[in-house]
């Protein structure tokens, strides 16, 4: 069992505790359930901005720890006004150390979109995404069979969420796709060995639908990076390892973001 694999195994015992203490019902008389939600996808393409997602996580299985000690309320605002388009919040608890009041807490001071990163399985995980103020959910094509995907999706735009596809290979593009996805992601991680090269998302460029956002996910961290993958066509970038291996991740944010318009202003 690869760790994949063990982590999906665990986020069943998970969602089955969750449905135990906290019923459907209970999450859609949250404050957040009936609030219109902020648009990922075009908060990419803004012209002010770069297109930066800027994650928040402790630790994970491939880096290890990276910072144990967050103020999420600090760190979310901190990251918006360094300049980033989005935040991403992890809320894997057992894997990532993160939580779902870590999302409720960047809710609470930010308006920008907010993407919920976990392994979502399960229906009851995107009505608790609505619930908490996610805007935005993740789908990874490697956990879900495509009927599966195609249903969380369509659940997730009925709530009025966007939807991230996560995609490792161009099997996973032409299996997983559906009228229900927003965005689509690249995962330059490879999931057997954690290596990370940004060519993986240069390679599968071509196999994307030109019609949706496009990110790249993992092993970013500079503007050059950013700058070739801008010019082949990404819209966005998720980053976190980067940031947070920092000793101020909202700096680090804000010195990439600089340092790609430098670049972009002489070019």
């Amino acid at each position: 069992m690869n760790i994949l694999e063990k982590i999906i195994v665990d986020k069943r015992k998970e969602v089955q505790e969750a449905k135990d203490y906290t019923t459907v019902k209970r999450l859609e008389q949250s404050l957040f359930f009936e609030s219109s939600t902020v648009s990922l996808s075009k908060y990419l393409k803004r012209n002010d901005k770069i297109g930066i997602i800027a994650e928040i996580k402790r630790t994970s299985p491939s880096t290890k720890t990276l910072h144990k000690e967050i103020d999420v309320e600090k760190l979310s605002i901190a990251y918006m006004q360094s300049g980033a388009s989005a935040l991403s919040i992890l809320t894997d608890q057992k894997y990532f150390e993160g939580s779902i009041q870590d999302l409720q807490i960047a809710r609470k001071f930010n308006f920008c979109p907010i993407l919920r990163k976990d392994f979502i399985i399960d229906e009851y995980q995107v009505i608790q995404s609505k619930s908490i103020g996610a805007d935005c959910i993740l789908l990874i094509a490697a956990c879900l069979d495509p009927s599966t995907t195609s249903s969380l999706a369509a659940l997730a735009k009925k709530l009025g969420l966007e939807v991230l596809l996560e995609v490792h290979n161009k099997e996973e593009v032409s299996s997983h796709l559906n009228e229900h996805i927003d965005i689509i992601g690249v995962n330059n991680r490879d999931l057997k060995t954690f290596n990370t090269d940004i060519q993986k998302s240069l390679d599968l460029l071509e196999f994307l639908p030109q019609q949706l956002c496009k990110i790249s996910e993992s092993g970013i961290s500079t503007s050059h990076d950013i700058s070739i993958l801008k010019k082949a066509g990404y819209d966005g970038f998720l980053i976190g390892g980067h940031f947070m291996k920092s000793g101020d991740p909202a700096q680090i944010c804000k010195e990439l973001i600089d340092d790609y318009k430098s670049i972009a202003h002489e070019s």
